[in-house]
């Protein structure tokens, strides 16, 4: 029998025909895939059986655009188990959740400490306000902490850094101060449209990313075959998504070196486009917009005009700040050498989107495994090599230009409207489903296992920060304190992404 089953993604298939392997042979296989630099771990999760814990690990070839599923099946009271993690650190957050929530332990975990704190976690003993920080015993060292509460506008997270004066020696980030349920909700809730907006939910931020995994993910489900005009909708708003966050984000970059004009320039850039949802679908967000074989806002050729004409006036004032940030000393003092995760510090923990792409890793979805119309756009990810908070943003202007080019190129011929669309299937029993996407952020899974009567058993998601947490606290050693928000801001993690 093979050690895996090979997917694409967006496929459904029989839960039974994950090869379920002896946890030593689990281990080896899937720990010896990521010895090649194009395979990582896009999910790896347990879920609970009558009297054990089922196990499913799933990495993704970004060469040939398939995603391997391997099973094992464990009793947790064996309480003793080698670590996928000892073998390569880009598990670790994987197992650190596995350990939290069910009780299975490890031998040589290296960093086995609390993920999320969730609200079913199997030692309620382990409570958020004994987090096992990691310290230095010296006279010559001192400890700062930031948050849970910010003075920004932000969600809850507590930094905790060791400094030797100015100088960032370690950074540990701590979060799991919300406690929303998201998956459990995904399973509880029996309702479509419940469903569809729990995904609108899971980061507020990201809401045509999640969506639209969870859309795909629950039509392949279903057997239902998205026509053009759905494909469309969903293509079109993940760009205009990037678009609006990047340029948001650019704006908050130049905040925080103190670049006023910048923030004031990016951020007024910001607003049409996210108004621009608000005139397509009546939210500034996309709330409402991205349904599973529905689309109550059909693209009109009238929309098409408005979105040329809003891109005619962003692209000369856009490109003009653009211009005077890339040649500003000050700002490139403070953005070329600062917050650098290397290559093989991505490579490690398994980085996606940015993270990935500034380090030298052609990690991107839309070309990878691709979805929608993202099939036919023969996308090129924008790669960057030194990793620093300057690759970061100009990775963000480079993906705002690319974003509006393959705009303006669909919407010369929006599609027609449909209006008999079928109505969709009952879910597929007993089955496993993945969707894969790439949100401005970067990569997006959410995974789903159906029951014998088609219902859901479990669903997973992950938001990229979940592998990219551990990049900004690796970004910031050697830096001084000073620089921690450009850093992170340069990353804009979620929080509730995290939090689920």
């Amino acid at each position: 029998m093979s050690d895996y089953i090979a997917i694409k993604n967006n496929e459904t298939i029989l839960l039974e025909s994950i090869p379920v392997l002896r946890y030593e042979d689990f281990l080896s296989f899937n720990t010896s895939l990521l010895s090649n630099e194009a395979n990582h771990c896009v999910h790896y999760f347990g879920y609970p059986l009558p009297d054990k814990l089922k196990l499913i690990c799933c990495i993704a070839n970004d060469e040939e655009n398939t995603i391997l599923i391997s099973s094992s099946e464990i009793k947790v009271e064996l309480n003793s188990l080698p670590s996928f993690s000892a073998q390569h650190l880009a598990f670790h957050i994987f197992e650190r959740e596995i350990h939290e929530n069910f009780g299975v332990a490890y031998t040589d975990h290296p960093w086995l400490k609390p993920v999320r704190y969730a609200f079913d976690r199997a030692d309620r003993n382990s409570t958020i306000g004994q987090y096992p920080f990691y310290q230095i015993n010296s006279e010559e060292l001192h400890e700062v902490g930031v948050g849970p509460i910010h003075a920004g506008v932000i969600e809850p997270g507590h930094f905790r850094f060791i400094c030797n004066g100015e100088q960032i020696l370690h950074l540990e980030i701590q979060l799991g101060y919300q406690h929303r349920g998201i998956e459990n909700l995904f399973v509880r809730k029996k309702k479509l449209l419940q469903r569809n907006i729990l995904a609108e939910s899971i980061a507020g931020d990201t809401v045509a990313g999640h969506t639209t995994a969870f859309v795909n993910l629950w039509e392949s489900l279903c057997g239902y075959t998205a026509d053009d005009d759905l494909q469309y909708a969903r293509t079109l708003a993940l760009e205009l998504e990037r678009i609006a966050i990047h340029t948001g984000d650019l704006s908050a970059i130049c905040t925080d070196i103190a670049y006023q004009l910048g923030s004031s320039v990016f951020g007024r850039l910001r607003t049409p486009v996210i108004n621009f949802f608000q005139v397509w679908c009546g939210n500034r967000m996309a709330k409402g917009l991205i349904r599973a074989g529905k689309n109550h806002f059909h693209f009109s050729g009238e929309l098409a005009d408005q979105l040329r004409k809003l891109f005619d006036d962003f692209e000369p004032d856009y490109q003009e700040m653009w211009n005077e940030i890339k040649e500003l000393p000050s700002a490139l003092a403070r953005l070329e050498k600062t917050g650098v995760v290397t290559h093989e510090q991505a490579v490690s923990i398994g980085a996606v989107g940015m993270t990935a792409k500034t380090a030298g890793i052609k990690r991107d979805i839309r070309a990878s495994h691709p979805h929608d119309l993202y099939r036919q756009f023969n996308h090129q990810p924008i790669v960057k090599h030194h990793g620093d908070v300057y690759s970061r943003t100009q990775i963000r202007n480079e993906e705002i230009l690319q974003s509006i080019d393959y705009i303006r190129e669909m919407i010369k011929n929006p599609p027609d409207v449909h209006i008999n669309r079928p109505p969709l299937s009952p879910p597929k029993p007993d089955s496993f489903t993945l969707s894969l996407t790439e949100g401005w952020r970067g990569e997006i899974c959410h995974c789903a296992i159906t029951n014998g009567n088609g219902e859901l058993l479990h669903y997973k998601i992950k938001d990229p920060s979940m592998h990219n947490w551990l990049a900004l606290a690796l970004a910031v050693r050697n830096n001084e304190i000073s620089d921690f928000p450009i850093c992170n801001k340069s990353f804009d993690l979620s929080y509730c992404g995290h939090d689920l």
